[in-house]
This record gives C-alpha cells, sequence and structure tokens, in this order.
C-alpha cells in the first residue's frame, strides 16, 4: 500500500481513489479491455460474433474462479496470463480460443490502468468542485474584512481575508482547466501489440485500436508504442501544481492558527485531542496532513519522469515506476482534497483578531497610503524619504508614528491631523481587495456546478 495520510484520521471520509487501485478494480479493468478488444475484433470480421459477445459477457470477475486464478499467479508470477486463461477457460463453445487474440499484456494492462485513471479524475475532479464552491462562501463573506497583507513575514499593505481566498480560487480555477486539457492526451487505448507495430492485427491494424478504443470511451494511440509515458508524465506533473496549491492553503491556515496570529482555525470536532500530555492543544492536524500528502504527491513525479525513460520497444522496470508513482500521486491527491474540502467547509474566521493584527504596528502599516498622499505635492521620491524617518523612528521607539507624522513641519505643512488620521484607517486602503473576492466567488461557485453535475 502507498505510504500516504491515514483516510480515518479525524473522520474525513475516503474519497474512495483507493479502491481504484485495489488488485481487483485492476482484474476487471483489464476484463473489461479484453472484452472491448473481442468486440472490436467482431465487428471487422476477425473474430466470430457469437465469441465476441459471449466474451464479453463472461469478461466478469465476480464468474472467475479465485483459487484457481491465485494458483496461476503463484506458478506463472505473470500478472495477466492467469487472467486470461480462467477468462477463456469459462466461455461457452469456442468462444474462449479468441480471447486476447493479437493483443500483449501491456496493451490490455495499460489501457484497463487509463480506465480506472479517468475513474480516479473523475473523483479528483469532483473533489475540487466542492473544495471551489466552500470557497466561493469564505470569499463572498468575508470579502472586506481586512487583514495585514505580509510580503517577507513582515507586514506590507492591507488585504481582506476575502482577496486571499481570490487568489486560491484563481489557481485552483487554472488547475481545473490544466486537468480537463490533458483528457484527450491522457485517455487513450494502447494495441499496438508485442512491439507497437500492429503486425498481429493484419490488415485491420489501426482499424483494432480504434474500434475498441470506441467500445471504451476513450480516444486512440496515434503511435501506439509501449515506450510512451508521457501521458502519465503529464497528470502527475499537474497533480503536482495541484499538490503545491493545495499545501500552500494549508500552511496559510497553519500559520493563522498560531496563537501569535489567531486569525483563523481549521475544525477541531468535539472530542478531538490534540496531545497526550497538553490538554489546551488544538492542533492543525488537517492542514500538516494536507502539507504531507501533498509532498507525497510532488514526490511521486520524478519516479514516473524516470519511468519515461523506457529501452528500446519496452521495460518492466519503467511500467512498474509509472504505475507505483501514480498510484502514490493520486492517492495521497485524494487525501489532501478531502481535507482541504473540509477546512474550507469548516474553516473559522476571526475578523476580530485580523483588526488587531492591522492595528499591531500602530499604523506603520499605512506608511504607502501616507506617502503617495504627501507625494502629490512633495513628489514621491522627496514623500518617501519623509514618511521613512518618521516610520524608522517610530520602529525604534522614539515615538508614536502618529506622533512623529504630525511634528514633522514638513508632513504638517501639507496633512493636517485629520488627513492624516484618516489615511490611518487601513479598513480604507483595501483597493480592489473586495471586488477581487467578490468576482472570484462567482467564478468558483459556477466552475463548482460544472464539475459536481
Amino acid at each position: 500500500m502507498t505510504a500516504t495520510v491515514n483516510p480515518t484520521d479525524l473522520r474525513i471520509p475516503d474519497p474512495g481513489v483507493r479502491a481504484l487501485f485495489h488488485i481487483e478494480a485492476r482484474w476487471q479493468a483489464w476484463l473489461d479491455v479484453e472484452a472491448a478488444l473481442a468486440l472490436a475484433e467482431a465487428d471487422l470480421g476477425m473474430i466470430p460474433q457469437a465469441a465476441a459477445e459471449e466474451i464479453a459477457a463472461k469478461a466478469k470477475l465476480e464468474l472467475i474462479d479465485r483459487e484457481s486464478l491465485a494458483e496461476g499467479f503463484r506458478r506463472t508470477a505473470h500478472q495477466l496470463v492467469p487472467l486470461v486463461w480462467e477468462l477463456s477457460e469459462i466461455c461457452e463453445d469456442d468462444a474462449g480460443k479468441y480471447v486476447h487474440w493479437g493483443a500483449t499484456t501491456q496493451n490490455i494492462v495499460q489501457t484497463g490502468d487509463l480506465l480506472l485513471l479517468r475513474r480516479v479524475h473523475g473523483v479528483l475532479l469532483g473533489q475540487i468542485g466542492r473544495a471551489l464552491d466552500a470557497m466561493a462562501g469564505l470569499a463572498e463573506t468575508w470579502a472586506d474584512a481586512a487583514l495585514p497583507g505580509r510580503t517577507h513575514g513582515q507586514h506590507a499593505v492591507p488585504t481582506t481575508f476575502g482577496a486571499k481566498v481570490a487568489v486560491w480560487i484563481d489557481e485552483m480555477a487554472r488547475h481545473v482547466a490544466r486537468l480537463r486539457g490533458l483528457e484527450g492526451r491522457t485517455f487513450v487505448a494502447m494495441l499496438g501489440g508485442a512491439a507497437g507495430t500492429l503486425a498481429s492485427f493484419g490488415e485491420h491494424g489501426f482499424r483494432v485500436q480504434e474500434r475498441m478504443a470506441a467500445h471504451l470511451g476513450m480516444g486512440s494511440m496515434p503511435v501506439p508504442s509501449r515506450t510512451q509515458g508521457d501521458h502519465f508524465g503529464e497528470y502527475v506533473a499537474m497533480l503536482a501544481l495541484l499538490a503545491s496549491t493545495s499545501a500552500k492553503i494549508g500552511r496559510e491556515v497553519y500559520t493563522g492558527m498560531k496563537q501569535e496570529f489567531g486569525e483563523l482555525e481549521e475544525p477541531v470536532p468535539r472530542g478531538t485531542v490534540g496531545s497526550s500530555t497538553m490538554p489546551q492543544k488544538r492542533n492543525p492536524i488537517l492542514s500538516q496532513d494536507i502539507v504531507a500528502a501533498a509532498a507525497q504527491v510532488r514526490a511521486a513525479l520524478p519516479l514516473v519522469l524516470e519511468g519515461m525513460q523506457t529501452e528500446h520497444e519496452a521495460d518492466r522496470a519503467t511500467s512498474m515506476l509509472i504505475r507505483r508513482g501514480l498510484e502514490q500521486a493520486c492517492v495521497g491527491a485524494g487525501d489532501m482534497l478531502s481535507r482541504l474540502i473540509a477546512i474550507m467547509e469548516g474553516l473559522s474566521v476571526k475578523p476580530e483578531r485580523m483588526r488587531a493584527n492591522l492595528d499591531l504596528s500602530d499604523g506603520l502599516i499605512m506608511a504607502e497610503p501616507l506617502m503617495l498622499a504627501l507625494g502629490e505635492t512633495l513628489g514621491r521620491q522627496e514623500a518617501h524619504d519623509v514618511v521613512y524617518e518618521a516610520a524608522q523612528a517610530a520602529a525604534r521607539g522614539e515615538g508614536r508614528f502618529r506622533d512623529l507624522l504630525a511634528a514633522d513641519p514638513e508632513i504638517a505643512a501639507h496633512l493636517d491631523a485629520p488627513r492624516i488620521a484618516a489615511l490611518l484607517d487601513p479598513a480604507r486602503y483595501t483597493g480592489e481587495a473586495p471586488a477581487m473576492a467578490r468576482e472570484q466567488a462567482k467564478v468558483a461557485r459556477a466552475l463548482s456546478l460544472e464539475l459536481r453535475t
């Protein structure tokens, strides 16, 4: 089993991705491909129609003798041959002799795995849709909630919490576009035969692959080589990008929960224990899980990129790398998104602490609008220098910023005390942040509806 976050942590339900990587799910997907192959060959007159229909009817895992299948695996050490044997055995009349006609193992296994990946893809997009719906509510509700904007870990200028969420929405929306954009390149049937030449299908060649793909609702590879893994690499790369955004959000919530910030709190259900020795602990468990799962998703990408470097026409080692990396990335992404949903749907926002944090610097966070107002008469650079001196003096503890400003004759000549007081109000300097929050809330709701229907 891939080492990922425990799906039972904090009663977060497993999204169902793990089950799609169980061997039973793989076997059924491979049987589905065998059925589609037989039907495609019958469409082209390569095998009898009755045989194809019998193969399709019997390509059900529940009809397979499990003990005989297990014995076949022990004897052959082959991932597919015993399954082909068992399917052939249960087909009536002479249909069994047409099972797996012209195909090689990787044709069936890779195409079946991509069938499962398509289902995983649907789960992940649905999860993103649910997260976006929750983000829409946060962005709209807190569009005007001012808090310190921070650059390099220090107060910069005010922003709003809704604008922070707008950033998350905008980024997630691009990830959705990327994931949708790769569907045609990723979910493709591969039926090139032993060395990708289609020689085993005689004159029918590409038509067999195209018909098989049609039966599976997939695209068809233009060059059905067993060495091509870039579509797997692209998929995992997109999950890695999604993971980095999710981790960024998780880290933001993690930081906001620190008592020194106190601006956010992820949902902490009653009865949750944060420490065996410190009863007061309310830990950011979900945020930490997101960061950990996201790291595992990103760590899977090098495995898949290594797997793309296949020697000659096929190499089991590289196929295994791709399969392991893909499973790790998908399972990790499902765990990560389930926790992101839980946080976004249950996030507690503390506007009073946001305001208190804005006031921590006693007006210093408003140095920029003061400089700009003064610059209208003094010019930007001179205004910068004058405000800089007052700000640095306040930072050194030589007086309150507003008092130092009022006491400076050069400033007082252009800005009176009421004007200075107005310019020091952080709630009046959030620019387009509220508008961006509301606009991105609309974007998130519309996209969520598309993804969840």
